[in-house]
């Protein structure tokens, strides 16, 4: 079976722009930038434009307490909205047959934080805590246990392409026929640990992040979660290739010359037999760092060239971590099959390009194709030299 399509059938999505396809996807395609916040709480002394999802999440209270905390809950806002679909799916081939697999970066490192403040100040653990809540595999485990699968399930950890090879693992696992379906995606959440440690980085910014602008100066970091229910039934989306490299040049700088992005990049269009000049969109990873934003243009020239439609989409979302490979995959679904005027996601920034670095083409407000979008990639280059790169298109 290793040469049978996979499809993304069925969609669920929570972020900084709202909860579910409609909301996410008015946000993705609104004349203004919105999704961003800021916080005067998590860093002390420092108001920072973040990521928040607004609003109450699910009561998780019912649940062991290893299974509770906001990762937890986030990954059970997108479930709801997947959830008939996925027991359908279990119903249809068994619950052995379905696969869980979720990338992450936190788990429950908020929850953790909480409790290890109340053990300094007053010398004990706080009710409702259990140190199973930050260990990786939770999360995988809790959606395992949601959905009542019995099948394979694992979780995911690589930085920031935690999420996009969680999509990669569940497209090999279906083309090998071990299972017939797989709830695939990834969640992170915000906690002071993150934010203070890109903080000590200096790769922060403390307004609305400005990607492959002369005058960048680091992310915003974000929250969010979402989930696919794939099959090798067709579907709206299909994961048609995909690409993954290991460049290990610095613990947190890529590469400069980006031969793994590059790498990666080719290595996607091959297995999904498209040139180049097929691609339609590009959703760069675009975290607006100094080095990531150097090193991604000259990626995208190297081998796709500077006249295909690209835009980063963390001004809207923030940089949501080991989630961020599932959710910009979420929006590259919605601007492929969920987008009746063609419009492209913008490139928000303030338009100063950067001379040193080629100059790409980035989508402007209000643009749409000129065709029907057939065919688009999405970028994950993470600490480490951990790349990967999805090839999605029209199911």
């Amino acid at each position: 079976m290793s040469s049978t399509a996979v499809y993304l059938n069925e969609l669920g999505v929570v972020c900084a722009l709202g909860s579910g396809r409609a909301q996410v996807r008015d946000g993705l395609f609104a004349d203004q930038p919105g999704g961003l916040s800021d916080n005067d709480t998590l860093i002390a002394g420092r108001t920072l434009a973040l990521g928040e999802v607004s609003g109450p999440l699910p009561d998780l209270s019912a649940l062991p307490v290893a299974l509770r905390g906001r990762n937890n809950a986030l990954l059970e806002t997108a479930l709801l909205q997947i959830r008939p679909a996925v027991e359908a799916a279990i119903a249809r081939f068994g619950a052995g047959r379905v696969a869980v697999i979720i990338g992450t970066s936190t788990s429950g490192i908020g929850e953790s934080e909480g409790a290890l403040r109340l053990q300094a100040d007053e010398g004990r653990w706080p009710d409702g805590f259990d140190y199973a809540q930050q260990e990786m595999g939770t999360s995988a485990r809790f959606v395992r246990e949601r959905i009542g699968s019995d099948g394979p399930a694992w979780t995911i950890s690589t930085a920031c392409s935690s999420s996009a090879k969680a999509l990669m693992s569940a497209a090999r696992l279906l083309r090998s026929g071990v299972v017939d379906a797989v709830v695939a995606g990834g969640a992170d959440s915000l906690c002071r640990f993150t934010v203070a440690g890109f903080c000590a980085l200096e790769s922060v910014s403390a307004a609305r992040c400005n990607p492959f602008s002369r005058h960048r100066n680091g992310i915003n970091i974000g929250e969010g979660a979402a989930l696919f229910l794939m099959t090798r039934e067709p579907g709206p989306v299909r994961l048609s290739g995909w690409g993954e490299s290991s460049d290990a040049h610095h613990m947190s700088a890529p590469d400069p010359q980006a031969r793994g992005a590059i790498e990666a990049i080719q290595q996607a269009l091959d297995r999904a037999g498209l040139a180049a000049d097929q691609i339609d969109y590009v959703n760069l990873h675009g975290t607006a760092t100094g080095h990531n934003d150097a090193m991604e243009s000259l990626a995208v020239a190297s081998v796709l060239g500077t006249q295909v439609p690209a835009s980063s989409t963390k001004p809207l979302t923030g940089h949501t971590l080991g989630a961020s490979g599932a959710i910009e995959a979420a929006l590259c679904w919605m601007t492929l099959a969920d987008n009746p005027d063609q419009r492209l996601p913008t490139h928000w920034w303030d338009g100063q390009g950067d001379e040193a670095l080629p100059a790409l083409a980035l989508v402007a407000p209000g643009t749409r194709a000129a065709q029907p979008l057939q065919h688009v990639l999405s970028h994950s280059f993470a600490f480490g030299g951990s790349n990967a790169v999805l090839a999605l298109a029209r199911g």
